[in-house]
């Protein structure tokens, strides 16, 4: 059998994550697997995210070749896919997702409430700065731009006093050892789909799509079901403010249940909606559009239609 094609986007934390899928892969049904690096439009574009597309930046280009039958199957991050899925393009395996909490990067070993008022914080992500404008008003939430080794970078050299960044990304970039505080997703409600990974064929290829299918971790994928429902009931984008976190929990004797706490706030973290709901697991999509029907009518609606564009906000080449 001929090697697979996996499309991936050239970046070390997308080629990590894409080797990873390359690797269960192999280990399910041994297949050779060839990563093919495709530059997408939100790497290329140093602009920030709202201001070239938001939603699909990171996607369309794998999604094109794909279509074109220049790779076999792509890997994205999840959280940068669209809500409406294509008609010609199948999700196909959700693998076990890695873990979904923000962590904080600071210098000296600072926890987020030990640091001094004043203290500068960089952020690439509206939700988070929304988010960490309302835990610590007294902070400097500011821009910053790069990949993870970069805004590690300006931690090192005192430019800002701490970043915020996402577990799963320095997890699979290996630099874990830079994390200070790993931060509840009670008070820093994760991005839906965070720390997930998302694996797309063709439809009609059912060899590809039968080599995948062992990765496909049913908990996760039901999980960022409930996340993306709430996304998509809200109309919002992933440049949005607004955080959703599920978790599937085992009861006595009974069908796992599904907890989906999910936030709406405002960029300037003045206001925010907070609810949540639970279910069956079998009923993810539904668990999710209730959860966001509760926020809609507390009126998330006017903070997810704010406008971004005099904000600052990060690079979206990377989004870790």
């Amino acid at each position: 059998m001929s090697a697979v094609r996996l499309g991936t986007r050239r970046s070390a934390l997308a080629t990590a994550q894409s080797q990873r899928v390359a690797d269960l892969m192999s280990a399910h049904s041994g297949p050779d697997v060839e990563l093919v690096g495709i530059a997408t439009h939100g790497d290329r574009s140093s602009e920030p995210l709202a201001q070239i597309g938001g939603t699909g930046v990171f996607v369309s280009a794998l999604r094109d070749a794909l279509l074109a039958g220049e790779v076999d199957l792509a890997v994205h991050s999840l959280k940068d896919l669209p809500t409406a899925a294509p008609d010609n393009l199948v999700l196909a395996a959700v693998p076990e997702r890695e873990d979904p909490r923000d962590v904080l990067c600071a210098r000296d070993g600072l926890r987020l409430a030990d640091l001094p008022p004043g203290s500068r914080v960089g952020s690439g992500s509206l939700r988070r700065a929304a988010q960490l404008r309302l835990l610590r008003p007294d902070l400097a939430v500011v821009s910053v731009r790069g990949n993870v080794e970069t805004r590690l970078g300006l931690v090192a050299s005192g430019e800002v006093d701490a970043v915020v960044l996402a577990y799963a990304g320095l997890s699979r970039v290996g630099r874990l050892e830079a994390v200070t505080e790993i931060l509840d997703p009670a008070s820093m409600v994760p991005a839906p789909g965070q720390g997930a990974l998302a694996v797309e064929c063709r439809p009609r290829d059912s060899a590809t799509t039968a080599l995948v299918a062992p990765l496909d971790d049913g908990r996760t994928r039901a999980a960022v079901t409930a996340e993306r429902a709430l996304l998509s009931t809200l109309e919002a984008g992933c440049t949005a403010p607004v955080g959703a976190h599920a978790q599937v929990r085992d009861t006595d004797g009974q069908q796992p249940e599904m907890v989906l706490e999910a936030v709406v706030a405002s960029i300037d973290g003045r206001t925010h909606i907070r609810t949540s709901a639970t279910g069956s697991v079998e009923h993810a999509a539904q668990i999710g559009h209730d959860c966001a029907a509760k926020l809609l009518a507390d009126g998330a609606g006017a903070l997810v239609g704010q406008e971004v564009d005099t904000v600052e906000e990060g690079d979206p080449r990377s989004e870790y």
